[in-house]
């Protein structure tokens, strides 16, 4: 696995990373036939998932669709970022560790591209360094696997009303 903590460090070097793992997603996608979850683009309560976890990916949308949420699910951070292309992604739910591109590595692309996307992490590992550096960048929230079903309910609604508080929007939670 690489991590490369120069993309948090050096934001400039977010576009070159995020070329680098676009391509390396498209190659990734063509070979195993990935494709993001079909949901409309303006979805009000849509939450987007990334873990590289297979299982998991499958569990967290399983429990978000049953609370309500529109979920789109992505098991590599290129198609997640790629998929920036075409919609808007008001709560992200990000693994920290991943091959090719971290879960922090994808927050600070997020940050310029992204500003109001709201991240809840989840890991596991709790590292307390991963998790501060993750805060203060500016995520929602930070949650160790494993974690109580009803916690990642809660950090993704109140997520999604932040997220529709700084857009200016209303609506009924799920």
């Amino acid at each position: 696995m690489t991590v490369s903590s120069k993309a948090v460090l050096y934001p400039e070097h977010s576009l070159y990373i995020y070329m680098q793992v676009l391509n390396s997603s498209l190659n990734h996608r063509e070979e195993s036939g990935t494709q993001a979850s079909p949901v409309g683009v303006f979805a009000d309560h849509s939450v987007w998932l990334l873990d590289d976890d297979a299982s998991m990916l499958k569990a967290l949308g399983r429990l978000l669709i049953s609370a309500g949420f529109n979920v789109e699910k992505f098991n590599h951070p290129g198609a997640f970022l790629a998929r920036l292309r075409q919609a808007k992604c008001r709560v992200a739910v990000l693994d920290v560790w991943m091959p090719d591109m971290n879960g922090l590595e994808v927050q600070a692309f997020l940050g310029e591209v992204s500003p109001k996307t709201r991240i809840i992490f989840i890991s596991g590992r709790d590292e307390p360094s991963v998790r501060q550096t993750a805060l203060d960048a500016g995520a929602f929230g930070f949650l160790a696997k494993p974690f109580e079903d009803e916690a990642l309910i809660q950090s993704v609604r109140q997520a999604v009303a932040a997220s529709s508080i700084s857009n200016g929007q209303s609506g009924d939670m799920p």
